[in-house]
């Protein structure tokens, strides 16, 4: 639930307000009624706007005292006629619009204090260029030859290295730290971040571990949004590349000369050794780990707490230890239930030893 000491509704919307920005239907009219808040299904109070995308939930609707609901139209006839039904196609995505206006600030990390300006607490280099608008708040530190264009924010307590360069409209949140890197525009990274240390680059051997200079960069592209105490290391000997739009999730960890492409999704926890690469529009589930120097093609998706080890085509549903195709994943797992549920004993081994009458 919302708190209003958090999140303040930015302006209240009608009905028809929100069909029209969600690219609904009014299939029973109501749309001068008032929206002026939004709340779970189960717990929403007259004036908030619900969403129903998961069936599970359907029973639901028969007791949620909410005003309006976005909602499918195979599910629409389920709407008790106190409610206005809002028929949408996509009620998540449409939820995710609203919200967005209802509630912007919800949008972006908050400013940890309350700066508008670069404070005096920051410390900001004689030889960096920051452009207008940019805000810097207490105990950033940017340094020479840094670059961040107009609107973005530095958060409380980041570092942002000499020759770091940031586009326009970031969010670097509070105890972020970047160097070697160039950041495109409208980036977010959530606090905690580490982004261009060194990637793990050691020729081991028997007189010890020797390391291995690591000369590459960092470079996240456009709309790209990174969470918190997620890591990403710099390139060895090219660069590692995050692709546009990709999203990654809390505590994932980015090795060195990785290539991830654009509108990639990888939910937390996940590990991307050095140098493999990820075509665009993959999606990883959480806790799984890819092999270095493999290639996940265009569009495949693999299953949470898997293992990948060797290339994954274009298009292709991976899932297992070792990542193999779904299909064939469940047939073994389904094979390994059967034989435990038969109770199927090993036979026992023959004895070597002697037999000596009682």
């Amino acid at each position: 639930m919302s708190d209003p000491v958090f999140f303040q509704v930015f302006a209240p919307l009608s009905v028809a307000d929100v069909a029209a920005l969600a690219n609904g239907e009014l299939p029973a009219g109501g749309g001068e009624k008032i929206i002026d808040g939004v709340g779970p299904l189960d717990d929403a109070r007259e004036g908030q706007l619900v969403f129903l995308d998961n069936p599970k939930y359907v029973p639901h609707l028969e007791t949620t005292k909410a005003t309006a609901c976005l909602i499918a139209k195979k599910h629409v006839g389920k709407v008790p006629a106190s409610i206005v039904p809002i028929v949408v196609a996509d009620p998540y995505r449409s939820w995710g619009i609203i919200l967005g206006r209802l509630y912007p600030q919800g949008l972006r990390p908050p400013g940890a204090t309350g700066e508008t300006a670069v404070s005096a607490a920051a410390h900001v280099d004689g030889a960096a260029h920051l452009e207008d608008g940019v805000v810097v708040e207490a105990g950033a530190v940017i340094g020479p030859g840094a670059e961040i264009g107009s609107g973005s924010r530095i958060g409380a307590n980041a570092v942002i290295a000499a020759g770091v360069r940031i586009g326009r409209s970031c969010d670097i949140g509070a105890n972020v730290t970047v160097q070697y890197a160039l950041i495109g525009n409208n980036v977010i990274l959530h606090p905690g971040v580490k982004v261009g240390q060194d990637g793990f680059g050691f020729a081991m051997g028997a007189q010890g571990h020797l390391k291995v200079p690591q000369i590459g960069r960092v470079i996240i592209q456009d709309n790209v949004e990174i969470g918190a105490n997620s890591t990403v290391d710099r390139g060895a000997n090219r660069d590692t590349i995050i692709g546009e739009g990709t999203k990654i999730d809390n505590q994932v960890q980015v090795g060195h000369n990785v290539v991830i492409g654009r509108h990639c999704v990888i939910v937390a926890q996940v590990g991307l050794s050095g140098s493999c690469t990820l075509e665009d529009y993959v999606a990883i589930g959480g806790q799984t780990g890819v092999r270095g120097h493999v290639t996940i093609g265009m569009g495949a998706q693999i299953a949470a707490v898997s293992v990948v080890e060797s290339d994954v085509p274009r298009g292709a549903r991976y899932g297992g230890v070792p990542a193999k195709p779904v299909k064939l994943w469940f047939r073994e797992i389904t094979a390994l239930r059967k034989l435990a549920e038969r109770g199927t004993s090993v036979p026992k081994a023959p004895s070597n030893r002697a037999e000596t009458p009682d």
